[in-house]
């Protein structure tokens, strides 16, 4: 996916082809089962069908959603839902996101303003939710009345402007519309649900392709993940980056993601970087509240140590921000704190100018930056001149 309005970070654009690996067999079964649009949507709203990201990553407009509602109230098909059995009643969406979503807002009758998206994304990790004063409040969502063009200029569209409350007789028929359902299960092997994310990457029938970080953020969604949430809207963090609201595609979060993977799992890098960074989240599910407290904790020290040097000190190429700079900096800087409980000194600028000036972190840093030898010539090069500079 383009990184469009990413103009704070500076990632490999090798990176992805990197990321590319054998993918290995799996023993799956899938079973189609068909659910009218109300009983899907009270799933969605008990927990049923689960989707960790809901309300945080929609970006359909309003005309895509209102013809997506037009197709269900004549009849017309439209793409099934995949959902991946995760256990007893408890199923994650895998394809099918922005449609839900879009159904759950034209039940509301509220649909959330394009240009507030950001804002929406701070408050739902701030909170974990939308709150119902903020759906009701018209600087953040509108109306949903259906956006539906002419079919000619001297006859409207019959459902245009209706919202759910008015749909008369064919609300009705948009309550009991059936939606196909594939389930998918996952028998073998059964600790390795790698299946899930490459079924994740290759679906995309929503015309949004989705970037490793948001499916990774489904699939692993936890406790540990939500402090990601929190971090991310940091004050402190958000200067760093010079960016005041949340990426929408995740791309603060997955920096952090991989800062934290580096300092934890760093001597235990292989490529691929995604599948590193799957393998992280997944254990990372397992970890207890005062683990997760510290990891906050120490994040805030480095935030408070290097709060003077300002946008653009982890980046290069007139870029804010550097991923592989800033991965190798923060696993380094906060290395001693984390495993020896020694305090975390300000960072110069002078040390940090000598290490983007070290000819092996330089070359390490800007090419290929997802080899192994290059990550840990980075690590290496991070911990010796950050010690010595």
């Amino acid at each position: 996916m383009p990184d469009e309005g990413l103009d704070w970070l500076e990632v490999d654009p090798l990176l992805d082809q990197l990321d590319e690996g054998v993918i290995g067999e799996y023993d799956l079964t899938s079973t189609p089962n068909d659910f009218n649009v109300k009983t899907i949507i009270d799933y969605v709203e008990n927990g049923v069908f689960g989707i960790p990201t809901f309300q945080r990553n929609y970006v359909w407009d309003i005309k895509r959603a209102s013809r997506l509602i037009e197709s269900l109230i004549l009849g017309l098909p439209i793409p099934q839902l995949f959902l991946y059995e995760e256990g007893k009643n408890r199923f994650l969406v895998i394809d099918g996101q922005q449609r839900l979503m879009s159904l759950h807002y034209f039940l509301l009758k509220r649909f959330p303003r394009m240009e507030r998206r950001g804002a929406l994304r701070r408050i739902y990790d701030e909170k974990g939710d939308i709150p119902k004063d903020v759906i009701a409040d018209d600087s953040y969502f509108e109306n949903f009345n259906l956006h539906l063009p002419s079919p000619l200029p001297s006859h409207q569209n019959r459902f245009n402007k209706l919202n759910y409350d008015t749909l008369s007789e064919y609300r009705t028929a948009l309550d009991l519309r059936t939606i196909r359902c594939v389930f998918i299960k996952q028998n073998e092997p059964k600790d390795d649900d790698s299946s899930v994310y490459e079924i994740f990457n290759r679906l995309n029938t929503g015309g949004v392709n989705l970037t490793p970080q948001e499916i990774r953020t489904s699939l692993y969604h936890s406790a540990f993940y939500r402090c990601l949430y929190k971090l991310n809207i940091d004050p402190r963090w958000r200067r760093l980056l010079d960016a005041t609201d949340p990426d929408l595609h995740l791309r603060d979060v997955e920096l952090l993601l991989r800062a934290f993977a580096m300092l934890l799992r760093g001597d235990k890098y292989s490529p691929s970087m995604t599948r590193f960074l799957n393998r992280f989240s997944r254990d990372m599910r397992k970890a207890p509240t005062n683990e997760l407290q510290r990891l906050s904790e120490l994040f805030g020290r480095f935030l408070d140590a290097t709060a003077h040097l300002g946008p653009g000190a982890f980046g290069t190429r007139g870029k804010r921000v550097n991923v592989s700079i800033f991965e190798a900096v923060f696993s380094a800087y906060c290395a001693p704190a984390y495993f020896k409980n020694e305090p975390i000194k300000e960072l110069t600028q002078d040390r940090l100018s000598a290490l983007k000036a070290d000819k092996d972190f330089s070359a390490a840093s800007t090419a290929r930056t997802a080899d192994s030898g290059q990550v840990e010539t980075r690590l290496r090069r991070a911990r010796e001149v950050l010690a010595t500079a």
